[in-house]
């Protein structure tokens, strides 16, 4: 593989990938997780479930794809030859082309919401309300949202803006593009983040916020809880929709990979943790810790209900939805990369055609998802719309596929000892701790992540 098909630094490296699981996952999701399953108790189980089962999966897709230096399915094709372990690749490849068709949707709602934000047009009309008025301002912002949201053209704009920022970057290339731009967001977002925490710390009641958030409540845990831990923990590190395999393919050959899998990840959780001290002792400060901290209501209306109630507030909102439109925009690149390098490396195409060749019909595709919320609304497949459909299939279904396949044949079926010398390098990084992520992957992953695909569906 040439040197411009390969990260060019490590920090690149470590930016680039950990830019890939930081999305709105760790917004849209985990705070409602932990509101609904006994605070702390969850959090603790989340920290479990991807120190002791993301990192060793983490570890298996980085060392397949560097292994097989190809794309998700490329590197079946050359470690698997004439079997059909391509499939697996094949489904990642799937799996993450359908996330981008709706997820480019999301990221455009919150660009939305981003220049809503700067030009004041999110708090027009707010200000005459009373403060302390929970009531009328979640009542402004659900109708903002859902005029927003529902109507067909502006969310269409900035998602095709979305699409062309992607592009823009995409065409840089690896180093040129994904490095370059995660080596500017990723010191970004945690600054934002660190900014907010601050702020938010400094509130009223923002002690009962974060008591809260650190109490463990464990009588909440259950099975049904550790699933949704483990599921939590998979979509939050990006597992399963080709991402780490692609960029694993793009790691030199003296890439420590467990040292980069466990700071990824802590960093990951970092962000999780902060997120939950913005959010938590801001709720909590402003009496709106009983509404569901969950999805689009607490990103779209519980959050700039608490900016609504600042000083300033255009400037607290525009800071939040930056920080969103940043992992947004690293995730959306991430997920188009494992398409693109698939088609430059299955069809031999050049990095400007692979390019327009996956982005381009995501101008029909994501324009499909996005109009699902308003004229397409009643066109329904099981009962679900076109977007939350597309969400289920990919999330409940494809990614624990993926993740379990990849285990499998990294634990059973790939050339002896394959495991093992990617996570030594070949001998140089020789530990205790190869051995256990070797058992993990082979006997208690594909188990586990069995448990989470049987459970969505019980």
């Amino acid at each position: 593989m040439s040197s411009k098909n390969e990260f060019g630094t490590k920090i690149g490296l470590i930016a680039a990938t950990v830019g890939s699981a930081i999305g709105l996952g760790n917004v849209w999701r985990f705070p409602g997780e932990t509101q609904a399953n006994g605070g702390a108790a969850f959090l603790i189980l989340y920290v479990v479930c991807v120190l002791c089962l993301g990192i060793p999966v983490m570890l298996t897709e980085f060392s397949l794809g560097r292994a097989g230096r190809s794309d998700a399915i490329g590197v079946f094709r050359k470690l698997a030859s004439g079997t059909p372990w391509w499939l697996v690749g094949l489904t990642a490849v799937v799996a993450s082309y359908l996330i981008i068709s709706y997820y480019m949707v999301v990221a455009g709602w919150t660009l939305e919401y981003l220049v809503e934000s700067l030009s004041g047009g999110l708090y027009s009309g707010t200000e005459l309300l009373t403060p302390g008025d929970t009531d009328s301002l979640r009542a402004a912002f659900s109708t903002k949202m859902d005029g927003y949201v529902t109507s067909d053209f502006k969310p269409l704009l900035y998602t095709y803006a979305l699409i062309g920022i992607n592009i823009a970057v995409l065409l840089g290339g690896v180093q040129k593009g994904i490095e370059k731009l995660s080596n500017v967001l990723m010191p970004i977002l945690f600054i934002i983040l660190v900014g907010m925490v601050c702020f938010t710390l400094s509130l009223p009641n923002a002690g009962q916020g974060v008591s809260f958030f650190l109490s463990p409540d464990f009588s909440k845990i259950n099975m049904s809880v550790v699933v949704n831990a483990l599921g939590q923990a998979f979509f939050s590190l990006s597992l399963g929709m080709g991402i780490l395999i692609t960029y694993g393919s793009y790691y030199p050959a003296d890439t420590k990979l467990t040292r980069t899998s466990i700071i990824v990840s802590l960093l990951s959780l970092l962000v999780a943790i902060l997120m939950g001290l913005i959010i938590f002792p801001a709720v909590k400060s402003f009496g709106l810790d009983n509404e569901p901290l969950e999805g689009a209501t607490l990103v779209f209306v519980t959050l700039p209900e608490v900016f609504a109630q600042l000083p300033l507030p255009w400037l607290w909102s525009s800071l939040f939805f930056l920080l969103l439109l940043v992992a947004a925009l690293t995730s959306t690149v991430s997920l188009a990369e494992v398409t693109i390098a698939m088609m430059q490396d299955r069809f031999a195409m050049s990095r400007r055609r692979a390019v327009f060749t996956v982005m381009l019909p995501l101008l029909v595709l994501s324009a499909v998802c996005s109009l699902s919320f308003g004229s397409l609304s009643g066109l329904k497949i099981f009962g679900l719309t076109i977007f939350n459909l597309l969400d289920s299939f990919t999330t409940n279904i494809l990614l624990p596929v993926v993740s379990i396949g990849v285990c499998v044949y990294m634990g059973w079926f790939a050339p002896k000892g394959l495991l093992r010398d990617e996570l030594g390098n070949h001998g140089s990084n020789k530990s205790w701790t190869n051995a256990v992520v070797v058992a993990i992957v082979k006997y208690i992953a594909p188990i586990l992540i069995a448990l989470i695909l049987v459970f969505n569906y019980l």
